[in-house]
């Protein structure tokens, strides 16, 4: 039943602002259940509510500010000496103090006493936490998940020394005592293509390293510990004689080190974090492991960073879910809330498919990266092609559903009171940070399926999750699995052939994505669906990813619509849907 609208106000479409992104989010909660074991999940559910709330209340307004008041480049201090240093506004200081000190997302899955617990957390925890957080602010989780895979990249690969001069800065637990991390590969001639590197690293006498060398695109450049690729003098051309040093920002006197931040970037989005672009001037370095394997180190933080961008977009869709959600069910036209029009609910199904494809995609990559920390080496492979898959798909399904989320708030979607702006603009950046569409996709069909087989450890997984899945239609299951197989083979010949590899590479990738999250979708419905109050409604989705996405249509061909609005009306319901009403729907 439409409201009645008391006065002109009443008129205008409500927003998401003021919810729990926690407590509304069915999806979120039962996926968690499914994916982590019960212990971790009850001791981490009150602070995954505290984040919720503070999302949808607290750090949205503070990233409005940020926004609207970005940070500011001092080259000289009031006597003029060159001291160098970032004024951001105070939303965003508050911000950091959230992300690190209050929540500690940076050292999660790191270091013992996060929330009490006397171990780190899993991966698929950190990553909650990191799905939470940008549902209310996206710009400065780059910088938190840079601290957090660099503290990774430095433990993995640093001498003992070095990590422990380190570890309690990086992961320590207050902002007074936080060293943060930045990642500085970016270069002019060296974008994607890294081998075209020309920073140098020239040997000094006392055995120390000096860097030289201008990085173009240097996020968080006020960071206190700087990460990047240098060619040390002498090393071979290419990627192969590139390696990883570790810069800090201040000299061990105390003297500030020999490098500049030339100027801050002004951005499409993401405008409350800094970017600039940094030049080296013989700047002190360490050598972080083996010369010459620059490479294959700085791979590991990318691919860290990958994932963290395929959480990201899923979790900008699904605050654009709730955006469009809570303007649509608010809005009156022509007597009833647009959420009743078979053409809105249609747009609304197009933002809600990708949103829960991502968060299935999210959910499955930490459980993934849980099992490779126990030695799984199966997890591992599958993991290597999960990864680029997540963060091609999800950052390009991001752009559509946040400009779908404005076309659902109508003219007021265009407006700066109003979230969308910011989440149009954020979302563009996950197409290019970490690896262009492209980069992604060639990634997978080059090295992730030729060199590892990981498409074959990705189907056996999932054929695996299929199979096991008890509340699982049959006939579903089986078209499901025939779906799996489909996209897996066809991958894996796209990746043979070299007239079809770099051609056909987005969609082999593409392909790969939709057939694991259509199983996925399907599998965490019927298990959800299984237990009593239990709602099955992913199966729904699952079927919805089946037929638009893997399945050939014709675009002229006026279809059987039965299915589409019986699940539309189970999907727009706040109510869960249990097993047999959803495989009702399912026969249709």
């Amino acid at each position: 039943m439409t409201a009645v609208k008391e006065s002109l106000e009443d008129w205008v479409a409500l927003d998401a602002r003021g919810q729990n992104f926690f407590a509304i989010d069915r999806g979120l909660q039962d996926g968690l259940k499914q994916y982590m074991d019960g212990q971790s999940l009850l001791a981490l559910w009150p602070h995954l509510e505290e984040l919720g709330e503070v999302a949808g209340n607290e750090l949205d307004a503070l990233a409005d500010q940020a926004e609207k008041h970005p940070p500011v480049l001092h080259h000289r201090d009031r006597f003029g000496r060159g001291a160098q240093w970032i004024e951001q506004h105070p939303a965003y200081r508050e911000m950091e103090r959230i992300a690190y000190a209050r929540f500690g997302i940076h050292r999660a899955s790191h270091a013992p006493g996060q929330f009490g617990r006397d171990r780190p957390w899993t991966p698929l925890a950190k990553y909650a936490l990191q799905y939470l957080f940008v549902q209310g602010e996206f710009g400065l989780m780059c910088p938190v998940s840079m601290t957090d895979s660099g503290w990774a990249l430095i433990d993995a690969f640093a001498d003992e020394a070095l990590r422990e001069r380190l570890r309690p800065h990086i992961l320590a637990d207050n902002v007074d005592d936080l060293w943060r991390c930045a990642h500085l590969m970016t270069e002019k001639g060296a974008g994607s293509d890294v081998g075209n590197l020309e920073t140098r690293a020239v040997r000094a006498a006392d055995g120390s390293w000096r860097i030289h060398g201008d990085k173009w695109f240097c996020s968080n450049p006020d960071a206190e510990v700087i990460l990047l690729l240098a060619r040390p003098e002498g090393a071979a051309a290419g990627t192969r004689g590139l390696s990883m040093f570790f810069v800090p920002k201040w000299r061990a006197d105390g003297s500030r080190n020999g490098y500049k931040i030339q100027r801050l970037k002004e951005k499409l989005g993401t405008r409350g974090m800094p970017s600039g672009e940094i030049v080296f001037e013989g700047a002190e370095a360490h050598l972080i492991g083996e010369q010459g394997a620059g490479i294959k180190q700085i791979m590991r933080t990318v691919n860290f960073s990958r994932l963290s961008h395929g959480v990201r977009a899923a979790a900008m869709m699904r605050r654009c879910w709730n955006e469009a959600k809570a303007a649509a069910q608010s809005r009156v036209a022509f007597g009833k809330a647009t959420a009743e029009m078979p053409l809105m609910r249609r747009q609304l199904m197009k933002i809600l498919v990708p949103t829960e494809q991502a968060l299935s995609a999210f959910l499955f990559s930490g459980w993934l990266m849980e099992q490779e920390t126990q030695g799984d080496a199966r997890a591992k492979r599958a993991l290597r092609i999960v990864t680029p898959i997540f963060k091609f798909r999800a950052c390009r399904d991001n752009l559509p559903v946040a400009t779908g989320a404005m076309e659902v708030r109508g003219g007021n979607g265009y407006i700066e009171d109003w979230v969308n702006p910011r989440l149009i603009r954020d979302a563009h950046v996950g197409l290019l940070w970490e690896g262009t569409s492209n980069i992604n996709a060639l990634d997978v069909v080059t090295r992730a399926i030729p060199k590892e087989q990981a498409h074959v450890a990705l189907g056996d997984i999932l054929a695996e999750k299929i199979a096991a899945a008890d509340g699982l239609p049959a006939a579903f299951g089986i078209q499901l699995q025939a779906q799996v197989s489909r996209a897996v083979s066809f991958a894996g010949e796209v990746a043979s052939r070299p007239d079809a590899t770099e051609r056909h590479a987005r969609l082999a990738a593409g392909a790969l994505y939709h057939a694991m999250t259509a199983a996925l979708l399907a599998v965490e419905g019927a298990n959800a669906g299984a237990e009593p109050g239990g709602d099955a409604r992913r199966l729904l989705l699952s079927r919805m990813v089946v037929e638009h996405r893997l399945s050939p249509q014709d675009p002229l061909a006026i279809t059987d619509t039965a299915f589409d609005e019986a699940a539309e009306t189970l999907l727009l319901s706040d109510d869960p849907a249990p097993l047999a009403a959803v495989a009702n729907v399912l026969a249709l």
